[in-house]
């Protein structure tokens, strides 16, 4: 395919926590359509690496930038970068968060402190830093998760940073709407990668297969066409939006 027919030529994203799972995926099929992908990651510089050789070798073009997105000192830099390098960008995927579960009785103050000063404050310090490098037709999507409205047991947190990011989702789009920024986000069922087999959730596959219409947990490529739409003009009067990508169940 020329890439005059790809969704998103001349268009350069940031991909944030890109280094593995649903963001590795996320950037792989930005790159398959032309975008410039900056592939970000807080540890797993050879997990970047990886991908950013996945994209090259499919044609595509990629970089990895180091940066945890829950210190604002990291995003500056990483957006500094990525002005020295392109010069701007149109794509946005706040992808970056953390995941650990506490029941109610359990939750220490440590647990609620990172998961929400990566999961929500540094979704919103990043955006923040992106919209000074974004003009006109720029694209957000924010990576949230069906628990915001699933709520199930043992998640107090966790399920709690991801409500806040569909109202951050919405309040951004009513704030930057004036400006042709759009600002959408995709929230997956479970899906398996390698943090859901670290965290234990995959033991309870067989327990939530049977509630699935289609029958199946997700893989990381079920997501990323999703965030390749809302990314592009294809989606260009939708703003607010929330995505459910689920296998049927929220």
């Amino acid at each position: 395919m020329s890439t005059s027919h790809k969704k998103l030529a001349g268009k350069v994203a940031l991909v944030t926590g890109a280094s593995k799972g649903i963001g590795a995926a996320i950037a792989t099929h930005l790159g398959a359509e032309d975008a410039a992908v900056v592939v970000n990651y807080a540890s797993s510089g050879e997990g970047a690496e990886r991908v950013v050789k996945k994209i090259s070798a499919e044609g595509g073009k990629a970089v990895a930038i180091q940066g945890d997105v829950s210190k604002l000192a990291d995003i500056e830099r990483l957006m500094g970068e990525i002005k020295q390098t392109f010069g701007r960008l149109d794509i946005l995927v706040n992808n970056a968060g953390i995941y650990e579960r506490a029941p109610v009785g359990q939750i220490k103050e440590e647990l609620y402190r990172r998961i929400f000063d990566l999961n929500v404050l540094g979704l919103i310090l990043t955006t923040q830093e992106a919209l000074k490098l974004m003009g006109e037709g720029g694209s957000i999507i924010n990576i949230s998760s069906v628990v915001s409205t699933l709520s199930p047991p043992e998640n107090a947190v966790y399920n709690a940073s991801k409500s806040a990011v569909d109202n951050l989702t919405r309040t951004f789009a009513k704030e930057l709407g004036r400006k042709k920024i759009r600002v959408n986000s995709v929230n997956p069922g479970m899906v398996e990668t390698e943090g859901l087999h670290s965290s234990g959730i995959i033991s309870m596959k067989d327990q939530i297969i049977p509630q699935l219409p289609l029958g199946r947990i997700g893989q990381p490529d079920d997501i990323a066409p999703a965030v390749v739409f809302l990314a592009s003009s294809d989606s260009k009067w939708m703003t607010g939006e929330t995505f459910y990508v689920t296998g049927g169940i929220h």
